[in-house]
């Protein structure tokens, strides 16, 4: 219980902030790009525990709208890596049920790419368990500008009266409405900042930074994470005690 003794509660939504790549290679005097490889094995083994975990949804946070800023060749590698990243892992993802999902916005992901991560999709539609939601090219900001317009649309077309949108309007209309608020944000590389990553739904998360870089984040550490969760108290709402 929470806050309490005995068997640790395992929280059944996870997002999680894939930050240090590029200082984890810099430290090593190797380059971004071989930090973003290494990456590769923290995902998967973070998937893996997901799994193993029984999680309800894991969220990866893994291209930004502000990545685009990044070196040409930088943004180039993480698009190939991404495709390499499910040619190499989908069948045995697919094979352990779970459904992946890309949620964020599909504008100026290459074709190869968004091809790849349909092809994904519908492969594991109908898994039934753990849903990893791959937040690519995804901002926060952007995921509630997106819902504002569908909501406004709606409204304009007379199907939706203003007075009537409510949270769960919101939440219908973002891009995983299927997945309930997180419980828990746990952000690799030391930086203690969101940054821009699910803003509505880790309202009420517990926030847990690490300083840990994601290319050495492993199972041990998901498990460092949901301990520090279950000496905490959760309050929904309460400024004070």
């Amino acid at each position: 219980m929470a806050g309490g003794k005995g068997k640790l509660k395992i929280p059944p939504r996870v997002a999680i902030i894939m930050d240090g790549n590029g200082r984890w290679a810099v430290e090593k005097n190797m380059s971004r790009i071989d930090g973003h490889r290494e990456g590769e094995k923290a995902i998967t083994d973070t998937v893996r525990a997901g799994v193993d975990l029984k999680l309800e949804a894991l969220a990866l946070y893994a291209f930004s709208t502000e990545n685009w800023k990044r070196p040409k060749e930088e943004v180039a590698f993480l698009m190939r890596f991404n495709k390499e990243l499910l040619d190499l892992r989908v069948d045995e993802f697919h094979a352990k049920n779970v459904k992946i999902r890309y949620i964020g916005r599909r504008k100026r992901i290459p074709k190869f790419l968004l091809d790849k991560m349909d092809d994904t999709m519908e492969l594991t539609r109908n898994n039934t368990g753990l849903k990893l939601n791959v937040c690519y090219n995804y901002g926060g900001r952007a995921e509630l500008v997106d819902a504002m317009k569908a909501i406004g649309e709606k409204v304009a077309r007379g199907k939706l009266k203003p007075g009537s949108i409510s949270e769960n309007t919101i939440n219908t209309h973002l891009y995983a409405p299927d997945v309930p608020d997180y419980d828990i944000m746990i952000r690799t590389g030391g930086d203690m900042r969101t940054s821009n990553f699910l803003l509505w739904e880790l309202a009420y998360a517990e926030l847990i930074f690490m300083p840990v870089m994601w290319p050495e984040f492993r199972r041990k550490h998901i498990m460092q994470a949901i301990e520090e969760f279950n000496r905490r108290t959760r309050k929904f709402g309460a400024l004070t005690d």
